[in-house]
């Protein structure tokens, strides 16, 4: 898919303004449209007073090296607005990053832009990915970086010496802002916006987007479903973890899970026992039905269709499961969740 009439640029109308906070955003190859999204429509509900979304108290440019369009993860080309121009107009350089293992790497004429933007004291914020590119550009020296939990162990194998946190939503250390991506950046831009603009105009976009409040770059991020990952001290297993719920829907298959990671299924049937105290097939099943147990009491789908999403083709298998677990059926799960009032009905 390809939106090639797609223009972020409002550069016109920002030299007829004066905006308090002025953003540049880089995009690199494979870039998260979300976090481009979420970026963009959080800087421009705030940037007037109105509904009109003119660049009046905020203002940014989309760019890329040439100007070139660029691919988004999702398959959708974005044209920006223009090549890199002078960084010194911006408070703020964004740099937004996605998938990791699929295209080339950043271009030179992309990493030097960054080098000489650091160099000159321009904040460097790094959104989703980014973290990876700020490090390869040697940028994050003596800083912590913040990722998503799906991407930590990947940027520490890389960087061994570099500080990095996925149990939070962004980290500001001193001229350099990481965040973990997806809806969090609304938060981190919603905090530039009360800092350089005010309290009204954050405020304001977060209530478009449905969101009920600010929250705090060190609020957590929402936890993979498997817990205790983090605490499992062989990374075989905790590959072999994140696997299982990446695979949630499918029937469970422990000799997939053993091909994903990289061993035979005896040692990792061993590997399970010996760190969690149960085989892969128990642990795969528990960590099924917790996910489906909170769907259920959540209410919001068809109990066949919750089945299903957890990887049971046959609703009363999974009903029996259910039972056996939790002393209940998930319909009388349900009605009870709904008597609490935690359910809508």
């Amino acid at each position: 898919m390809h939106s090639r009439d797609i223009s972020w640029n409002n550069s016109d109308m920002v030299k007829q303004a004066s905006p308090s906070l002025r953003v540049g955003i880089v995009l690199v190859p494979d870039f998260t449209m979300l976090a481009l999204s979420a970026l963009i429509d959080t800087l421009r509900l705030a940037a007037d007073e109105g509904d009109r979304s003119l660049p009046l108290r905020c203002a940014w440019q989309v760019m890329s090296d040439g100007g070139h369009p660029v691919r988004a993860s999702n398959g959708v080309v974005v044209e920006p607005a223009s090549g890199f121009v002078d960084f010194t107009q911006f408070d703020y350089l964004a740099i937004v990053s996605g998938t990791l293992h699929r295209g080339p790497r950043v271009s030179d004429a992309t990493q030097s832009y960054l080098v000489a933007a650091a160099q000159q004291g321009v904040p460097l914020i790094g959104l989703c990915t980014a973290s990876f590119v700020l490090a390869r550009a040697g940028l994050m020296e003596d800083r912590t970086a913040c990722v998503s939990w799906f991407h930590k162990e990947e940027l520490e194998a890389e960087f061994p010496r570099l500080r990095v946190v996925a149990d939070r939503l962004f980290v500001e250390d001193r001229d350099r802002i990481t965040c973990a991506g997806g809806t969090s950046v609304i938060h981190l831009a919603s905090h530039l916006i009360e800092r350089h603009i005010g309290t009204g105009a954050s405020a304001k976009g977060l209530r478009i987007m449905l969101e009920d409040h600010l929250r705090a770059g060190a609020s957590p991020q929402p936890p993979p479903a498997f817990a205790g990952t983090h605490d499992v001290a062989d990374p075989r297993v905790r590959r072999a973890m994140l696997a299982i719920e990446r695979q949630m829907g499918l029937p469970f298959a422990s000799a997939a899970i053993a091909r994903e990671t990289g061993i035979g299924s005896r040692q990792l049937n061993r590997l399970f026992a010996q760190h969690l105290g149960l085989p892969i097939q128990a642990y795969g099943r528990a960590l099924r039905l917790s996910v489906a147990e909170r769907r259920v009491r959540e209410g919001y789908a068809p109990l066949t269709q919750i089945a299903h999403a957890s990887g049971y083709s046959d609703a009363s298998h999974f009903a029996r499961d259910f039972r056996r677990t939790f002393g209940t059926s998930p319909r009388t799960a349900r009605r009870a969740a709904r008597a609490d009032g935690g359910v809508s009905k």
